[in-house]
């Protein structure tokens, strides 16, 4: 089985793999877990933004991961996919065709709206691809894009969080609204 989560930054795409790796250590399954090694929060560990922290190897590319997986792993839990090219996407195939369980989680698109390397593949190539959305920063409706309001590039892949990054709705993001200050509370008209 191959399964997906993807959706933008805050979207809680990780404590989702959390989620999955307490099941499947529960059914008593060989799990392993790996990330994009991309320096943030912690190299050997899958952190989500509120600090929750979970065991995992770090790989720079598809070549590395396929190469870390032993072959009892029964359950191989991946973060930040959409930074892995497309080895990914057939070795997460054949994985699945083989009867392991196959999870990753990564962004579904980069700050211009525009879909994320692999991630469009791997979605449509999974048993189940969940689109998770944040919360936008500015209005409190649902996020849609991981809004860039600190980003020194053109490029796609800009490591970030929320120094770089919030979640936004289609709405703000195109009218560029501030985002409130996070003490602040909304009041309702009626």
């Amino acid at each position: 089985m191959l399964k997906v989560y993807w959706g933008s930054m805050f979207a809680q795409k990780s404590m989702a793999l959390f989620r999955e790796v307490l099941r499947a250590r529960a059914a008593r399954r060989k799990v392993q877990c790996f990330k994009f090694d991309d320096g943030r929060y912690s190299t050997t560990e899958i952190v989500t933004h509120d600090g929750l922290a979970l065991k995992a190897e770090p790989v720079r590319d598809s070549a590395a991961l396929v190469a870390a997986v032993e072959p009892d792993t029964q359950v191989i839990i991946v973060d930040e996919a959409q930074f892995f090219d497309e080895g990914l996407v057939t070795a997460a195939n054949r994985w699945a065709d083989e009867g392991r369980t196959v999870i990753a989680a990564g962004l579904d698109m980069d700050r211009y709206g525009r879909p994320f390397g692999i991630m469009p593949a791997l979605a449509a190539t999974a048993e189940e691809a969940v689109k998770l959305h944040a919360i936008c920063v500015c209005c409190g409706e649902e996020g849609y894009i991981s809004y860039g309001r600190a980003t020194t590039t053109s490029e796609q892949m800009e490591i970030g969080g929320a120094d770089k990054y919030e979640a936004r709705c289609r709405r703000c993001a195109l009218m560029g609204h501030r985002a409130a200050p996070a003490t602040d509370v909304p009041s309702f008209k009626k």
